[in-house]
């Protein structure tokens, strides 16, 4: 093996092997750096995001959905069912091999593009040199004309609620519970934790989500935000806000361990509930531990976050970060187009990348989906804007589908119609925000998406309905502007 590459990549997660595998395509020497080992001991790629993140929880999502389906939804279309029952590890069992089917992809994607893929840690040193140790601790120092950082994160812990991997987890033992909790605790109800909250309720657990927060989902669009709330309580999710955890303790009843946790409520009363597992999903910080050399020229910033310009380049040249451990927000699609970017750039194309336009979804259900600016942050920006939302229960291809929960929002400047953001719960919202963010990215006004011919019946004309709704257009219900 040589010791001499034009880019070694250090993590092999969505950042890390999109930008391997583009630089390589690109001509370049690519090493790929990954620490993650699977069950037999063997290096696995793929990072958080193929083996404990977006595509196991996403297994896990659609699994629970169809058992709730059979369960409480067949018999609205006429399908009668004998008894339903969920068989847990044969779930868990389904995960497993998609996971391991999307990370042996990754690993067959590197040998057709000949990225060297190396198993083990890798450390960055000075001068963009980078010491690999392989599984079986020997260390070799690699040579790089530039390095490229992609080690990702992991969960925060917090000192109330030490994770034991037993009662107490973190979103990663929540992936593989053996059996349904009947009473299930959750700190935190952002993304991950309304995520791991639906798998496991709607498989018959008993669920309430402890966030600290006065406000529900304080990223989000506060309609949209508000309008999941409702439809998450009639989910039976328990959601308590400015709930602050103080306190837990693992104890035994019955023969079986359970957690008392200790919290004071939004009034400031000290309260306790009991349940059989706790998950702590609080958020995700930078994970640094380990990569950097003292004398690397890699700073970080106050977050602990690799500090990098809109390029992705730090502060040491051709020392390169992209994805999670770098500002902004931590989303796998964010992280792979940072990866194209940087292997670009490397190959001396001028790309640059459009941070105003990337999606964020939460896939409960309905899911939850938007890009570009909130309303409040329109507002605040003391920007003219106009809105339009509509109602999927208008939508015929929505009701008969049963999926009529939730609406579309688009907001346009109030003067040029440009669309300043989109934000949607309901039926396809990943999809249909999608469709968006590539008209924002062409600078298209919501008037072009008004004038756009949707196909009938289907999910998306609820953006089109939105967008005519913003200059009081639309068609399939009153509009609060008169039609000009």
């Amino acid at each position: 093996m040589s010791d001499k590459y034009d880019v070694i990549v250090i993590g092999s997660g969505p950042a890390g092997y999109v930008a391997a595998i583009r630089a390589a395509q690109l001509g370049l020497k690519v090493a790929c750096i990954e620490k993650w080992k699977g069950k037999d001991g063997k290096g696995v790629n793929g990072g958080t995001c193929l083996n404990v993140g977006c595509i196991p929880s996403k297994a896990l999502l659609d699994s629970s959905h169809k058992f709730h389906e059979a369960n409480s939804a067949f018999a609205g279309h006429g399908i009668t069912t004998g008894d339903i029952n969920i068989d847990v590890p044969s779930m868990i069992e389904r995960k497993e091999r998609i996971v391991k089917q999307m990370a042996g992809g990754v690993s067959g994607l590197f040998k057709a593009n000949k990225v060297t893929s190396l198993f083990g840690t890798g450390k960055l040193l000075a001068n963009r040199k980078v010491s690999y140790v392989n599984f079986e601790g020997k260390e070799q120092i690699l040579d790089a004309e530039n390095v490229i950082l992609a080690s990702g994160s992991i969960p925060v812990a917090i000192p109330v609620a030490p994770v034991d991997e037993d009662v107490i987890v973190d979103s990663t033992g929540a992936l593989i519970f053996q059996e349904v909790p009947k009473r299930l605790g959750v700190i935190g109800a952002g993304v991950i934790g309304l995520e791991l909250s639906s798998v496991w309720s709607r498989l018959g657990s008993k669920v309430v989500l402890l966030e600290a927060m006065d406000t529900f989902l304080a990223i989000m669009d506060q309609q949209i935000a508000k309008e999941a709330q409702k439809i998450y309580k009639k989910q039976h999710l328990d959601i308590r806000l400015g709930c602050r955890v103080t306190g837990t303790e693992v104890v035994v009843s019955k023969g079986a361990k359970e957690v008392v946790v200790t919290y004071t409520d939004k009034d400031g009363n000290e309260a306790t509930e009991t349940f059989d597992k706790l998950i702590v999903c609080v958020g995700r910080r930078p994970f640094t531990d380990g990569l950097l050399a003292d004398d690397s020229g890699v700073k970080l910033d106050e977050r602990g976050s690799i500090y990098a310009n809109d390029l992705c380049s730090t502060s040491a040249p051709g020392v390169w970060a992209i994805g999670d451990v770098v500002r902004g927000p931590m989303l796998a699609h964010k992280g792979s187009e940072e990866g194209v970017m940087v292997a670009e750039r490397i190959a001396g194309q001028k790309t640059v990348m459009n941070y105003d336009i990337i999606p964020n979804v939460i896939y409960t259900h309905p899911e939850i989906a938007a890009v570009g600016r909130t309303e409040e942050q329109i507002k605040a920006d003391g920007e003219p804007y106009n809105v339009g939302t509509f109602p999927f229960m208008a939508i015929g291809r929505a009701v008969a589908a049963d999926e009529s929960d939730g609406m579309v929002k688009i907001i346009a400047h109030a003067e040029t119609d440009r669309v300043l953001g989109a934000h949607i719960v309901g039926p396809c919202a990943p999809d249909l925000v999608q469709q968006v963010a590539i008209a924002m990215e062409f600078g298209s006004s919501a008037e072009d998406i008004g004038m756009t011919v949707f196909g009938h019946p289907t999910f998306s004309e609820a953006v089109k309905e939105a967008a005519l709704a913003v200059n009081g257009h639309a068609i399939h219900m009153p509009n609060r502007k008169k039609r000009k």
